[in-house]
């Protein structure tokens, strides 16, 4: 596998008395063949990490099919009461954590994840020094790459 291709799209800056951990998004492309999006660049206690794309794990209202978060206590569609005890019997026993997103794309391996990241963060810098340069234009992530047809 290689990484072909890293756009990162910087957050824009938050106040000091609140401060928000997301510092940008960004998409790989692998292989000049194969995209990832949504990737998150997060500062953390030990330095800046990548959070791999999610999405919100979801169940269906029994009175109406419409799916609705694990976390919705009513219906999104029909207003009606949801139990909240719903997502208990999917969990395995003494296991008390609630698992509401799953990885949409992620590695397989730690040495895949470290590659991936260290590209990703190298990325980032580059991107932030560039921010600071005058007439600094950022980057759009939904531009496909220019090899690419987009028909």
């Amino acid at each position: 596998m290689r990484i072909t291709q890293i756009r990162v799209k910087l957050s824009p800056p938050t106040s000091v008395s609140a401060p928000d951990r997301l510092r940008g998004f960004c998409s790989i492309t692998l292989d000049g063949a194969f995209v990832v999006r949504d990737i998150k660049i997060i500062d953390g206690p030990h330095g800046v990490f990548v959070a791999m794309p999610s999405r919100k794990l979801m169940d269906h209202c029994p009175h109406c099919r419409y799916k609705n978060h694990l976390r919705a206590r009513f219906c999104n569609q029909c207003g009606q009461p949801l139990d909240e005890n719903r997502i208990a019997p999917a969990l395995p026993p003494g296991d008390l954590r609630v698992k509401l997103h799953c990885d949409v794309a992620h590695p397989i391996n730690a040495a895949c994840r470290n590659e991936i990241q260290t590209a990703i963060i190298q990325a980032y810098q580059e991107e932030l020094e560039r921010s600071h340069q005058p007439g600094y234009v950022p980057q759009r992530l939904d531009d496909l790459p220019d090899d690419l047809d987009a028909a």
